[in-house]
């Protein structure tokens, strides 16, 4: 299998917030953002292993700026690292300013998915090579994350988890 780069997975997706996607305050609802960065983070990871995925997990995901009626979301997604069969997407979300088109962002993200066959398997991934300092920057992020939740989830020994114990040391 051919390693491939995070910009061979990058996705954009842009939209607008309509009023039925506002809660009573006219901001967007947290569920209307993440069913967004679902899709977005989910066509990333097929991008990356050209098969069927699933979403995993939620690792994280921070509401830092309310995002208002009328605002042009677009969220940016690209998969930090691959694993064996699962792959983490990491997200961005930027809203424009109405006047002057400047973007800001507003939100962050990390999903887990796995690639699976027609019958419901997981399948090996292809690597992730990093290329620019950031990618670099949340491919190591992501094994440490990935232990985290592996020792949290029981599935291994604190003493297994060698990343971890690199931050505590």
């Amino acid at each position: 299998m051919v390693a491939k780069n995070p910009k061979d997975s990058k996705t954009t997706i842009t939209d607008l917030v309509l009023p039925s996607e506002t809660n009573p305050i006219g901001n967007m609802f947290g569920g209307e953002l993440l069913a967004r960065m679902d899709r977005a983070a989910s066509i990333a990871a097929r991008r990356h292993s050209r098969r069927i995925v699933v979403t995993a997990s939620v690792n994280h995901v921070a509401f830092n700026k309310m995002i208002p009626l009328g605002s042009v979301v677009t969220v940016e997604a690209k998969v930090s690292r691959a694993f064996k069969s699962s792959m983490e997407v990491y997200m961005d979300v930027w809203i424009e300013d109405r006047e002057s088109g400047m973007r800001s962002k507003a939100n962050e993200g990390i999903y887990i998915f796995v690639a699976v066959d027609e019958m419901g398997h997981p399948v090996p991934v292809p690597d992730l090579v990093p290329e620019t300092d950031l990618e670099k920057e949340r491919f190591d992020a992501a094994l440490r994350r990935k232990q985290l939740s592996l020792v949290l989830a029981g599935k291994m020994a604190p003493k297994e988890a060698t990343e971890l114990k690199a931050l505590f040391d």
